[in-house]
């Protein structure tokens, strides 16, 4: 792994709060670049590891604040709402600059271009489908943020090179210094909402996304939700930038628009259809034929000719713990969308399968299953896990869909398959989904970590129905 030159802070002092993955090779980046980093994170185990790797460990609370000018803080760690971490405020109070990882590669690298991506849901397929797109198409690119690659991690790239970034919201709120050269909001709904304040604050660290740009700059935008579509609106009356609206549900006047699965281009003189997603196994439901939408436009404003684009959404391998396909056993499908973290992107994968033994529950976000009412005709039964296993429940006996209690993935994942097993080809095509419309973080360490284990369990059950 190399890591980027961050030149401008040689010799300067630096805080860095938070050593997971980002933290930890941005402290390396500065340590390498000659700054005087004082590091620190609330796990032991972490800053063992860091010092580990040469990074020097400070705690944070107790050093001389008067020195600093600059606090790298991981995105993760609160500095506005619901509470500042000590540290954040601390460095507030003493007038240092709070940024992130992407801060610190914007202002060190100035000569390529970047495609920043957003939204609520779908951002990580987009980001993953923009750069395969462009990579099949052979241009140099580089793909980080908030998919798992830490910005400073990538490789430096020239005035050709290009720069696709997943931009979450905290991501969006300590970042400053870029200026997007195609800029991307998918969609909005309620998420994070202890962390901005309210709706009102998360919409506004999304909109950043679009912060500074000017024609000949692009904004793609969806307009399949009323926040999103009242965006662009009032992007196209300002008139700074190119606004594109993109739609998976509805024929645009201009713009690019799926319908019934094909992909049409709207944005020149006539409407022409590009391509049918229908076939592409990777791509499936409505929320993917929104991505697809997406990358198209990005992918046409960089100047990739139409069939390298459609060349690279037909050959795209999909990303993992998103509707994932692990394997087909004895008719049953097991699908890792391990991803759905809360249930506005649990009810994508709902959508798409009309047989389905559900695997859902953990660390509950705001407002519960109750926006899955449409899709609970879909579900053969639930196997509720985790914390949220209790108001699931009842939930969804109100609605009279059939669950069980399994408390563990491992116990779900054996009832769900016993039970679809038994279901026969009766039905039609059977779905063990694990689509948790949860957060991970009441038994696993993020998302990851609850599908490779999924995936796990469900290799394990070939390997005894091989041995059968």
């Amino acid at each position: 792994m190399g890591l980027i030159d961050v030149f401008a802070f040689n010799g300067l002092p630096v805080a860095v709060l938070g050593l997971g993955k980002s933290g930890r090779v941005a402290a390396e980046a500065l340590v390498a670049a000659g700054a005087e980093v004082r590091a620190w994170d609330d796990s032991e185990a972490a800053r063992q590891a860091a010092a580990a790797r040469g990074i020097p460990i400070v705690d944070l609370l107790k050093t001389d604040w008067r020195e600093i000018t600059t606090l790298v803080i991981s995105p993760g760690i609160p500095h506005t709402h619901p509470a500042p971490h000590p540290v954040a405020a601390l460095a507030r109070q003493h007038n240092a600059e709070l940024i992130g990882d992407i801060e610190l590669l914007a202002r060190s690298i100035r000569e390529p271009s970047w495609i920043g991506i957003t939204g609520t849901n779908g951002k990580s397929t987009t980001t993953a489908l923009v750069g395969h797109i462009l990579q099949t198409a052979g241009r140099a690119v580089q793909v980080g943020g908030n998919i798992g690659t830490p910005a400073l991690s990538l490789e430096p790239l020239g005035p050709e090179g290009i720069y696709v970034l997943e931009m979450s919201s905290y991501q969006l709120e300590i970042t400053s210094s870029i200026t997007f050269d195609v800029a991307v909001l998918l969609n909005v709904t309620p998420d994070h909402l202890d962390r901005h304040g309210g709706m009102d604050g998360y919409v506004a660290a999304k909109r950043r996304i679009f912060n500074r740009q000017t024609s000949p700059r692009v904004a793609v935008v969806g307009v399949d939700d009323a926040i999103t579509a009242g965006i662009c609106s009032a992007l196209q009356q300002a008139g700074d930038q190119v606004v594109v609206p993109i739609s998976a549900e509805k024929r645009l006047t201009r713009g690019v628009f799926v319908l019934d699965g094909h992909l049409v281009d709207a944005t020149g003189a006539a409407a022409r259809e590009i391509a049918d997603l229908r076939p592409i196994a990777t791509l499936p439901g409505r929320h993917n034929w929104q991505n697809a939408a997406a990358a198209y436009a990005v992918c046409r404003a960089v100047g990739v000719p139409e069939n390298a684009i459609v060349a690279g959404l037909s050959s795209y391998p999909g990303l993992a713990h998103r509707q994932e396909r692990v394997a087909t056993l004895r008719g049953v499908a097991y699908v890792n969308d391990s991803k759905a973290t809360n249930a506005d992107a649990a009810s994508k994968a709902l959508g798409c399968y009309d047989s389905i033994w559900w695997i859902a529950g953990g660390l509950a976000k705001e407002g519960g299953i109750d926006s899955l009412g449409p899709f609970f005709p879909r579900i053969r039964k639930a196997y509720l896990i985790g914390k949220a296993a209790g108001d699931f429940a009842v939930t969804l006996a109100a609605a009279g869909v059939p669950y069980e209690p399994c408390g563990t993935l491992d116990d779900a994942v054996a009832a769900a398959a016993r039970d679809a097993d038994a279901a026969g080809t009766s039905a039609r095509e059977r779905i063990v989904l694990l689509s948790p419309a949860c957060a991970s973080f009441d038994q696993f360490a993020n998302f990851e970590a609850r599908g490779n284990r999924f995936r796990e369990l469900v290799h394990a059950l070939e390997q005894e129905g091989q041995a059968a």
